[in-house]
């Protein structure tokens, strides 16, 4: 297939994403782009419901985590500043071990175990309606003393990282809007703004939906964003700078290959995640790039820094899956097969023999800690996640589930879950954070006045117990995980550390 068909096969693929997005709902925009320009832009869907202005590749959206690589820049900018190999207790002293301790890189790379604040707070029975403030976020932080795990062991999705080393830049004078400003908008000729707060005006954002019972909702989050997720623009000028990135032009000359580095483990075992980008393969080609979301936002873009080609999705709707259309428009213009999925892992749940590990087979998609990834067929009985953010590998024995997550050898067991009992019932408390929670009849039972509400919980053996917990636009599935008699742990994908004790 000629290259020119190629670009025929994926705009025609794009457009027909684009035409899901009804008229009368949020939309989005899929655009095309090689080294000389935009190939294809197709939009669908409207960008406010009040106005019903059609979307369209200048819509201003949230890039949410697809920001990451673009901060990821600024400390490279900076390294006789900050280095990716100092500790990050040496830039933020209040930090206490093992956190202070965890580089810069790793905190960069996903491998350094920082608990994410903001499942943290869920933990804490926060909404992600609550307001926070940076400097409070990184006083808490300062109270942290233990990691989800070892630094350098595994590799696990966590925005704490970035937010603790914007934290300590912006200490030494250096900003991330000014940044971008100086030195990606500005020298494009393009707008893009990295808000601190959700609540800051930034010019021509599009509001952001999500669906509740077949409404549509407009969405809102009160965690102050940080450089893990704060940078908005139009899906067009995402594509500028996506562009000039692979195409290494003039200043940004290299910059893609620092970005996109091998990042090794402790054991030297390489990640395939870098520095805010992950590589992805489709057949003989790898592609880099990365999502985002935002409550009400999506977005992802993927680069073939080979053929310097690459496609862009951004959407203003929750329900967007940006990773499978970029995937889709880029196998299309390459003529590659998108992976076969076709999993026969047995559906159902499955734990470690200890600790709050469980995972959940349903129709080929994995929830590990309430994360979810479709595995893919890697042969011989292997089902793999193909994915750098979060790496899974595991064939089904007949009797136990085995392989690695991420990257971290594991062994899990079918188990089915039972009501529980009154083992547990009781009043629980953070006595650091004020957090309190009940356990009555089997149920968590969490919040105060017209909030408080009660969750069934599940056993799932080992003193593990499985609850649902639902946040406006989320849907969370916690475990809670016995450690003694008075002390429990809350554990979601990338908060692990959350203890709470039995009040007297």
């Amino acid at each position: 297939m000629s290259l020119e068909a190629g670009w025929q096969a994926a705009s025609l693929l794009a457009r027909d994403f684009a035409d899901q997005w009804p008229a009368d709902e949020p939309g989005g925009a899929i655009i095309g782009f090689d080294a000389n320009g935009i190939r294809f832009a197709h939009a669908g869907g409207v960008e406010s419901l009040a106005t019903l202005a059609p979307f369209t590749a200048d819509s201003v959206v949230r890039y949410a985590s697809v920001t990451k690589h673009a901060f990821a820049s600024m400390v490279l900018h900076h390294c006789n500043i900050i280095s990716l190999d100092d500790r990050l207790g040496a830039h933020l002293p209040e930090l206490q071990k093992p956190v202070a301790d965890v580089t810069v890189g790793r905190a960069l790379d996903m491998s350094g175990g920082l608990p994410d604040v903001r499942e943290c707070l869920t933990l804490l029975g926060l909404s992600v309606y609550t307001e926070t403030e940076a400097s409070r976020l990184l006083e808490f932080l300062a109270t942290v003393t233990r990691l989800n795990f070892d630094a350098g062991t595994e590799v696990s999705y966590s925005n704490s990282g970035y937010r603790l080393v914007e934290a300590a830049l912006e200490r030494k004078g250096f900003t991330f809007d000014e940044f971008i400003q100086r030195e990606i908008a500005g020298p494009l000729d393009i707008f893009l703004k990295a808000p601190d707060v959700w609540n800051d005006p930034v010019p021509g954002l599009v509001p952001g939906y999500w669906k509740a019972r077949e409404r549509w909702q407009l969405s809102a989050a009160g965690l102050h964003i940080s450089a893990s997720g704060s940078l908005a623009g139009s899906g067009r000028a995402l594509a500028r700078w996506a562009q000039a990135l692979v195409s290494g032009e003039a200043k940004f000359s290299g910059l893609l290959q620092k970005l996109s580095g091998t990042r090794p483990l402790a054991n030297g075992r390489p990640s395939g995640y870098g520095l805010g980008l992950r590589w992805s393969s489709l057949g003989a080609r790898k592609f880099v790039g990365h999502g985002g979301s935002h409550p009400g936002y999506k977005s992802y873009f993927l680069l073939d820094p080979v053929e310097k080609t690459g496609c862009v999705v951004v959407s203003n709707r929750e329900d967007t899956n940006g990773y499978k259309i970029a995937l889709s428009a880029m196998a299309a213009l390459t003529g590659e097969q998108l992976p076969r999925t076709g999993c026969t892992i047995p559906d159902g749940l499955y734990v470690a023999d200890e600790g709050a590990l469980w995972l959940e087979m349903r129709n080929g998609i994995a929830n590990c800690l309430d994360a979810e990834d479709t595995l893919y067929d890697d042969g011989e009985g292997w089902f793999s996640s193909r994915s750098a953010s979060s790496p899974m590998r595991l064939r089904w024995t007949g009797e136990a589930l085995e392989g690695e997550i991420g990257h971290a050898p594991r062994r899990l067991l079918p188990v089915t879950p039972q009501p529980a009992g009154t083992e547990l019932d009781g009043s629980w408390e953070t006595p650091l954070y004020g957090a309190h929670l009940e356990i009555q009849g089997g149920c968590v039972v969490m919040g105060i006045g017209p909030t408080r509400h009660a969750m069934p919980l599940q056993d799932i053996g080992g003193g593990r117990y499985l609850f649902i917990l639902h946040d406006g636009p989320w849907t969370k599935r916690i475990c809670l995980s016995r450690l003694a008699d008075d002390r429990l742990e809350l554990v979601l994908s990338r908060s692990r550390m959350i203890e709470y004790v039995r009040k007297a």
